[in-house]
C-alpha cells in the first residue's frame, strides 16, 4: 500500500523543520538521526525512508532553498532598487527558518559558497563592466556583503525593517562607513 503524497510531504517537512531547528542551535556533527526522529514523532526507520543520513537531509534542504530562490529571482524584473529586490528574493524564499539555519552560526561555508555560485546575484549590479579585470573581486565583495548583512539581520531577529536595511546597505555601498563612525555611534535609522 502506497502512502498518500500529502502524508509523505508532511512527514518529510516535519523532519526538515526539526533538523533546521536543531541546526540553528548546534553544529551538524552534534545532531543525530535519533534526535531528529524523536523530536519529529517518528522512528529512525521512517527517517531512512526519506533520507540516507543527516548530510543527505542537509543536501535536500540546500537544494530546495536554492531552487526556491532561483525561481523567485527568475520571476522578477529587477528595478533600480536592486538591494531591495535581492532582499525580497531571500525573504520570500520558501521558508525563512531554513535560511536562518543554513546561514546561522552553525551553517556551513559550503552553503554560502553554493549560494554565491548558483544564484545569479550579479544580475543585481546595474551597468557593471563585465570585461573589467577587477569585476570578479567587486562582484565577490558585493555578494559577500549582501549575504553577510542578510545573515546578521536574520540573526538579530529582523530588528530593522527591510526598508531600513536596504537604506543602510545602499548608504554603505555608496558612502562607505565614514558617516557612521565620524561622530561616534550614529543611528543608521536617522541616515
Amino acid at each position: 500500500m502506497h502512502k498518500q503524497p500529502e502524508i509523505t510531504d508532511k512527514t518529510r517537512q516535519t523532519f526538515v523543520n526539526v533538523f533546521c531547528d536543531l541546526y540553528s542551535r548546534k553544529p551538524i556533527e552534534k545532531i543525530s538521526i535519533q534526535e531528529i526522529a524523536n523530536q519529529s514523532g517518528y522512528n529512525r526507520s521512517t527517517f531512512y525512508q526519506y533520507f540516507t543520513d543527516i548530510y543527505d537531509l542537509l543536501d535536500w534542504v540546500e537544494e530546495r532553498i536554492l531552487n526556491s530562490i532561483n525561481e523567485e529571482m527568475a520571476g522578477r524584473e529587477f528595478s533600480t532598487h536592486t538591494f531591495q529586490d535581492a532582499l525580497q528574493c531571500l525573504e520570500n524564499a520558501e521558508d525563512i527558518a531554513i535560511l536562518k539555519a543554513l546561514l546561522g552560526d552553525y551553517g556551513s561555508v559550503h552553503f554560502v559558497e553554493r549560494l554565491k555560485r548558483e544564484i545569479p546575484f550579479e544580475r543585481l549590479i546595474v551597468d557593471f563592466p563585465s570585461d573589467d579585470a577587477l569585476a570578479p573581486y567587486i562582484i565577490e565583495f558585493y555578494i559577500s556583503t549582501l549575504i553577510s548583512m542578510f545573515r546578521l539581520w536574520i540573526r538579530n531577529g529582523k530588528d530593522l525593517s527591510s526598508e531600513e536595511l536596504v537604506g543602510l546597505i545602499d548608504s554603505l555601498f555608496t558612502k562607505g562607513i565614514t558617516p557612521y563612525h565620524m561622530f561616534g555611534s550614529v543611528n543608521p535609522r536617522r541616515q
